[in-house]
């Protein structure tokens, strides 16, 4: 049988699953859908930018395609899917388990067609946020590829310009030609998508993100080493990306940073203003502790006596007065 105190921690609402259901899915929705046109359809054309005759800069081999890469995309989205999904499971199954009874969370959620319990609700908020922020982040990357246009390293291996037509006679002249290249168009639209860069912005958001949810979350005694082999980890990993991309030249340092600079601060919004890095909401908390008693009712505190502790007079020495004398 319930009592009053989880009667009064259980919430009965008919209008936050309609409102779940028709703002957040529908952002979330919205977020994919932007994701999508950026990544695989011609709705965002990509800026075309010129080059320099025999620039240096961009003429380094062509690497061949992404699958070939040492860090193939297929790789890159599976961890930074897979691990944060399975490092918040666990966590929170285990965290829910541990804890002891006073600290455990207790606010439910219902309405007339659900009902979430403090496991449940914990792991779709965040996993929920996890994955707005990775499409978030595919978005970012996306528009700073379309909107700057910048070449890769290997754009002139990609782009196979004719100098002899362009009439390129000294390498400080600049070609702006919007036909200038012969290559695979395929290949020179893909060369024109170097900045940011998409896959390091990806694995430092989650890694970011799972950092900051082991580090905020796990508090137990036993992971004083755990917790930094992992975060130095996952760190370590989404550094590798970034350094995979330099070495096959399909990316610049430039791009690598300001990839991780956008992932990086992506996480870092999500957890600490949407999510609350990771804490008990404000319905969940402990009361408060209780209040001083308040006087009799009617009788004011001025009118109170004041009673005179023996202790008082023991703790203070009494001085012996002096006589007074009259001098003359």
């Amino acid at each position: 049988m319930r009592n009053i105190g989880d009667r009064d921690l259980q919430k009965t609402s008919t209008y936050i699953v309609p409102c779940f259901l028709l703002v957040e899915l529908v952002i979330m929705a919205g977020t994919v859908l932007l994701a999508y046109y950026f990544e695989y359809t011609d709705t965002f054309p990509v800026h075309v930018q010129g080059f320099f005759c025999f620039d240096k800069t961009f003429s380094k081999p062509y690497p061949g395609p992404e699958d070939d890469s040492k860090a193939p995309p297929v790789l890159v989205y599976s961890l930074v899917t897979a691990i944060p999904t399975v490092t918040i499971l666990i966590g929170e199954v285990t965290t829910f388990f541990v804890k002891a009874e006073g600290a455990q969370e207790k606010t439910i959620v219902t309405a007339d067609c659900c009902y979430f319990n403090p496991l449940l609700r914990r792991i779709v908020r965040f996993l929920g946020v996890y994955s707005f922020g990775l499409f978030a982040t595919t978005i970012f990357a996306n528009a700073g590829q379309v909107v700057t246009g910048n070449q890769t390293p290997h754009f002139l291996s990609a782009c196979r310009p004719n100098y002899t037509v362009l009439g390129c006679q000294s390498p400080m002249q600049y070609i702006t030609e919007r036909r200038a290249c012969t290559g695979n168009p395929y290949l020179v639209a893909s060369a024109r998508k170097s900045f940011p860069s998409k896959d390091a912005a990806l694995s430092i958001y989650s890694a970011v993100y799972t950092v900051m949810y082991v580090t905020l979350v796990f508090r137990t005694k036993g992971t004083r080493l755990t917790k930094p082999t992992l975060c130095l980890t996952l760190l370590s990993l989404a550094v590798l990306v970034g350094v995979v991309r330099v070495t096959e030249y399909r990316n610049h340092w430039g791009d690598i940073l300001a990839g991780y600079l956008t992932g990086g601060a992506i996480a870092a919004f999500l957890v600490t203003c949407v999510i609350n890095n990771f804490q008990q909401t404000a319905s969940a908390l402990p009361p408060l502790a209780p209040q001083r008693p308040q006087p009799p009712h009617g009788m004011p505190l001025s009118t109170l006596p004041r009673v005179e502790s023996p202790l008082e007079k023991l703790s203070c020495p009494q001085v012996p007065r002096l006589p007074y004398t009259e001098i003359t």
